[in-house]
């Protein structure tokens, strides 16, 4: 960030283009996952397993269902709750507000760049 103004970050982040987006989109690793790849977090991906820190889902574990990247937010399985009419809808938790505890490892390029920096 250039400025330590929080008005001027709010806005750094409101107009930021799409590529950089991602790159606020990292939550932090458990104490196992730490150890094991040598790194504090890693960019979220859907088929990540994630516990809610914080809110009213606090203690809650699941699969990220999907990334909203453009609104900086994560959907996850057991996260949701019931309307007036009785369909359920998934409730958007913010990124910093999970810890990975359990990384989707099927793309072969995320797992070669994790064991690398495990090095």
């Amino acid at each position: 960030m250039t400025s330590k103004q929080p008005r001027k970050q709010r806005v750094l982040r409101y107009r930021a283009h799409r590529h950089i987006l991602t790159k606020f989109m990292h939550a932090h690793l458990s104490p196992e996952l730490r150890e094991k790849y040598g790194k504090r977090s890693v960019g979220l991906r859907s088929g990540d397993t994630v516990k809610v820190l914080k809110g009213v889902f606090k203690g809650v574990e699941g699969k990220v269902k999907r990334v909203d990247v453009r609104r900086m937010m994560v959907y996850v399985e057991n996260v949701s709750r019931k309307k007036a009419d009785g369909s359920t809808v998934d409730v958007p938790v913010r990124v910093p507000n999970v810890m990975i505890t359990q990384l989707n490892l099927e793309d072969k390029y995320r797992k070669e760049k994790l064991e690398a920096s495990a090095k």
